[in-house]
């Protein structure tokens, strides 16, 4: 780089995350992932592979669990996105998460967006899966620690928890 290159093609976005409105420059290349990160500073949406297989980078926009590796920054101008750190809407652990700590559902923590925003979508359309059903529904992330044992138990303890 000689330093006279021209700048990137960029624009400015306003997004709604976890409840707050923020506005922000990005670069027309910017992953929705790395402007969560860098641009807006929660780094709790983590990045594995930036090709879509290890869903540790899922967030919920308006309303669908998407992963934000596999979307420009630029498409979510006006939406309304969820992170991991407002997943339970508070400073408290929703039934999902405590099923997660209970049962030992997750070990390094990496995979733990994905398979929380899986459960909740799942526990949503379905709330008394079957194993297959939980195995299914986290297929698109992966666990390099767990096995997934406690991770299928710990969506079934959720199942529970939101059944009592």
């Amino acid at each position: 780089m000689t330093g006279t290159e021209p700048a990137a093609p960029g624009r400015t976005i306003t997004v709604r995350v976890n409840g707050v409105e923020h506005t922000t420059a990005i670069e027309d290349r910017d992953l929705l992932v790395d402007a969560i990160r860098k641009r807006l500073g929660l780094t709790g949406t983590h990045v594995g592979c930036y090709n879509g297989d290890c869903g540790a980078c899922t967030i919920m926009l308006d309303g669908k669990i998407v992963k934000s590796c596999l979307m420009l920054a630029a498409s979510a101008d006006g939406a309304e996105i969820t992170t991991i750190e407002g997943f339970s809407g508070s400073d408290e652990l929703d039934e999902i998460q405590e099923a997660f700590w209970a049962e030992d559902g997750f070990q390094c923590g990496y995979c733990l967006p994905g398979q929380l925003f899986a459960a909740r979508d799942l526990l949503e359309h379905n709330p008394d899966p079957s194993e297959a059903d939980i195995r299914q529904a986290i297929s698109g992330n992966i666990c390099r620690c767990t096995g997934y044992v406690t991770i299928v138990k710990s969506v079934q303890a959720a199942a529970q928890r939101r059944g009592s």
